[in-house]
């Protein structure tokens, strides 16, 4: 079973993308890369996962918008339970520029097999996509205050946020379950970013993104509803964010799981 990420660029410019392989009862970081266009980013899926072969791609991106105006839910109970940490996402609607992309994405998946994973049951192999949303899953994976800043601000300081992400990735994602190893051919996603500029520097947090995009992935592959919020549903649209890691916030009010 392999899991990709696909930390998607709405609009324009590359989407980060990353593959992990459950194999011995762990996950194993096959590649990260870069792609440009639709055309790139699912050629390099349909290598990593040619049709029949049972895996899950994790997207970054609204793939299912029913509303022509507002807000989709799912983006209402991001601000609702993670705007206090500053991980409440972009409204998405059909008037949005990025819609006809985002929805494309969706539907191109569906054409190769992909279903919409809103439910699952955990450890089936066969093949899936679900929508993810890196800010949430990392303030829960990884017991954050609020996230870290590295997309906007001084380039010093985004820098800086972008070394703590390494970090945590390297630490953390190891100490989970299902977890993840890492190797020498990794070595590129760990490279410090204090001499990267412009182009690279994006490269990279693409690239790291899309790995949180793949983990949380198999995160919802391997334990379902059980360690996993499902903020909305297919109907509505929907976001899967890991349940909290060690101290992390906790859901109050309604239920989890909005079907």
């Amino acid at each position: 079973m392999k899991f990709i990420g696909v930390d998607l660029g709405w609009r324009t410019g590359a989407s980060g993308l990353s593959c992990l392989q459950w194999q011995g009862n762990q996950l194993h970081l096959l590649e990260t890369t870069c792609r440009q266009s639709l055309a790139e980013i699912l050629a390099w899926i349909d290598e990593k996962l040619p049709l029949g072969e049972a895996g899950l791609v994790a997207v970054d991106a609204p793939t299912l918008i029913p509303n022509a105006t507002g807000t989709r839910l799912p983006d209402r109970l991001t601000h609702r339970y993670f705007g206090k940490y500053h991980a409440g996402c972009y409204p998405a609607n059909l008037g949005r520029p990025f819609a006809e992309r985002t929805v494309k994405m969706g539907l191109k998946l569906e054409q190769r097999g992909f279903v919409h994973a809103p439910t699952i049951q955990p450890q089936q192999p066969r093949r899936y996509q679900i929508e993810v949303f890196p800010h949430p899953a990392m303030v829960h994976l990884f017991g954050l205050e609020q996230i870290l800043k590295y997309k906007k601000g001084k380039l010093n300081d985004r820098k800086q946020e972008i070394t703590k992400l390494q970090a945590y990735l390297q630490t953390v994602l190891p100490s989970l379950t299902p977890a993840v190893r890492f190797t020498d051919s990794n070595a590129d996603l760990w490279q410090s970013p204090a001499s990267l500029t412009g182009p690279k520097l994006k490269v990279l947090e693409d690239q790291l993104d899309s790995l949180v995009c793949a983990y949380v992935g198999a995160h919802w592959w391997h334990w379902g509803a059980e360690k996993n919020w499902v903020l909305g549903d297919y109907d509505h649209g929907y976001i899967v964010v890991p349940t909290p890691n060690k101290k992390s916030p906790t859901m109050e009010g309604q239920a989890q799981f909005i079907q």
